[in-house]
């Protein structure tokens, strides 16, 4: 009886000590599953065919379904060399460095709030075109999206 009883001794320590390690090992996979960055994607982007030549508009709505915010830090496009992000407050545009990319939320870019305003135009764009505009975030990187170009009056379904 001695012996089983030094066994179980040694033993005992030994097995609680792998259950640790297995259960830390666990949390450690767990952990490395989880998603501590933006997980960006975008959607009902157009811009309104433009009455003027050198100026036009654009919006479209970033989802986040990441765990991390980001921030939308410019736009560039082959259409224009000039695009600024704007807020609207009151009747009031205001240009902004930087838009917000909540976690778990989106940024919505729509007429009378945020948009995108492009000024220089390369050409005037049509009706069925397809503009090429690169949205850079701070944390996410560069997002390349294919914008439509509507008509003047085209109101997206909500």
């Amino acid at each position: 009886m001695r012996k089983s009883t030094t066994a179980t001794a040694i033993a005992m320590p030994l097995l609680l000590a792998g259950g640790l390690l297995l259960i830390t090992g666990c949390q450690s996979e767990k952990d490395a599953l989880s998603t501590d960055k933006a997980d960006l994607s975008v959607s009902g982007a157009y811009l309104p065919q433009p009455a003027m030549t050198d100026m036009a508009a654009a919006y479209l709505t970033v989802k986040n379904g990441g765990d991390k915010a980001d921030q939308l830090t410019s736009v560039t496009s082959p259409l224009s060399g000039d695009i600024t992000m704007h807020t609207t407050e009151g009747s009031q545009m205001k240009h902004a460095s930087k838009l917000e990319v909540p976690a778990n939320g989106e940024l919505k870019l729509s007429r009378g709030g945020t948009h995108l305003m492009l000024g220089k135009l390369a050409h005037k764009p049509k009706v069925g075109e397809k503009v090429e505009f690169t949205l850079h975030f701070a944390e996410s990187g560069a997002v390349k999206v294919q914008v439509p170009v509507e008509s003047a009056t085209f109101r997206p379904q909500d």
